[in-house]
């Protein structure tokens, strides 16, 4: 709903195009920073609490967020939001794990990722029906019934954590991989409008913090070990994770707006033009699990992103004469086929790669990964084709850095199937086979693989 939303919201509050990028990137950014920190918390101290407490202060940021007068007041209400977004994202499997029988859980599963399809498919039409016909504000307004009716279900919620783990929480960890990742968007969204001195100096502020952050990582008790990448196949899917969340996230950031400043679509035009992407994932994930879970992952994560590749291709020529069924439909619906075709297998791929003991925390490791792609990728790329200011309310400047943009995001996507293909050919023996020969004991059409619909 933020992305319709962005260009109203810019408008109101008189935001630059850095502004708007921060309105977006102030959530993903403490939500990737701090992901791994909330599954950690949620093992140690209680799932159901940390989940609660999220939830909580998802609707406090959100009622905050809704009366933001400025657009340095909603960027720093949207980064209290994704802080809690992290307390209370990986908490929603690991209840259903731990309130379910084994046997009950793959319905489980299979419901709240139907109702997650519903949402995400609900979100830009509500988004665009809000903005037009209400306010921007209620989009995050919309957040507080929804957080109280979940704090009142959440009453009947069994509490559970992992008894087993005794390694100290890894504060150094958190924190230096915060300020890594914070210094480094920071540098992509504003790098030219600071001199040069300071670029450099916080340039090598970033590399000392990368650095660093290997290398704690690599004591006990990591939130996310750096044993997990000596596997081929776990750092090639996160690789390709990493650059085709960055091409999503920039193809609907720009999408939309190019939609609404250059075609003349209205919000709620824009909202629903991206319908065929939820409804593909809705409709087809599970058979794509399916599928992936008889021939291996390596065919649909090379040939899913050179599919993507070719919807963005067609995306790229929208102009300010684009109608739906011919110049939005077409590229949008080719783009959700590819992306349809490798989730679900990556997500198997990425958690076939890792022990079984660290299941939780690899599957914590692509989420982070996905998020921080996304992040970097709308930093850097508006800077990248030239976009800057107020250049998004201006039809042909946004044009050009549009269809730039979506090119390289083309790119983007080709290097990532090019990984998957290279990275995938030699599999870490055994953990394939175990992923796949236990899909085969589930109905797939009501329960597969519980991030299998969350791109």
């Amino acid at each position: 709903m933020v992305n319709v939303a962005a260009r109203t919201i810019g408008e109101d509050l008189g935001a630059g195009l850095v502004s708007l990028q921060w309105i977006l990137n102030g959530y993903l950014l403490s939500l990737a920073a701090l992901i791994l920190v909330g599954s950690s918390l949620g093992d140690r101290l209680g799932r159901r609490r940390m989940y609660l407490i999220g939830v909580a202060a998802f609707g406090l940021a959100s009622t905050l967020c809704a009366f933001a007068q400025t657009p340095g007041q909603l960027i720093a209400f949207r980064v209290l939001q994704g802080v809690a977004g992290a307390l209370l994202t990986p908490g929603a499997l690991a209840l259903i794990q731990g309130s379910f029988r084994p046997e009950d859980r793959p319905a489980a599963i299979g419901t709240w990722a139907g109702y997650a399809g519903v949402a995400a498919a609900a979100g830009p039409f509500l988004g665009g029906f809000l903005v037009e016909n209400a306010s921007w504000r209620w989009i995050f307004a919309l957040n507080v019934p929804l957080c109280l009716l979940v704090l009142w279900l959440g009453r009947f919620v069994p509490e559970s954590r992992d008894e087993e783990e005794t390694a100290p929480f890894d504060v150094a960890g958190a924190v230096v991989g915060s300020l890594a990742l914070g210094l480094l968007t920071y540098l992509l969204t504003s790098w030219r409008d600071l001199g040069a001195p300071l670029l450099v100096a916080l340039g090598a502020v970033v590399l000392v913090a990368v650095v660093a952050f290997v290398l704690l990582e690599r004591r006990p008790g990591a939130m996310a070990p750096a044993e997990l990448f000596s596997s081929r196949v776990f750092t090639a899917a996160n690789l390709m994770t990493f650059l085709t969340y960055g091409a999503l996230g920039v193809v609907l950031f720009l999408l939309v707006l190019q939609l609404q400043v250059s075609a003349g679509y209205t919000p709620i035009e824009a909202g629903v033009s991206t319908l065929p992407l939820t409804v593909c994932m809705l409709l087809f994930s599970a058979r794509a699990a399916t599928v992936a879970a008889r021939i291996g992952p390596r065919v649909p994560m090379t040939v899913g992103p050179l599919v993507c590749a070719a919807g963005v291709m067609l995306m790229s020529f929208i102009g300010d004469d684009a109608t739906y069924l011919v110049h939005v439909f077409p590229g949008i619906t080719i783009f959700a086929v590819g992306l349809t075709m490798l989730v679900s297998p990556l997500t198997s791929a990425v958690l076939a790669a890792a022990p079984d003991h660290h299941a939780g925390v690899a599957s914590g490791v692509n989420n982070a990964v996905a998020r921080t792609g996304s992040l970097l990728a709308v930093a850097a790329f508006p800077a990248l084709v030239g976009l800057s200011g107020t250049d998004y309310q201006d039809p042909a400047v946004l044009t050009a850095g549009f269809r730039h943009g979506l090119w390289l995001c083309a790119g983007l996507l080709v290097t990532g199937g090019a990984i998957s293909w290279f990275g995938l050919d030699q599999a870490e023996p055994g953990h394939e086979a175990l992923v796949y020969d236990d899909l085969e004991g589930f109905d797939l059409d009501e329960g597969t693989d519980p991030e299998s619909m969350a791109p």
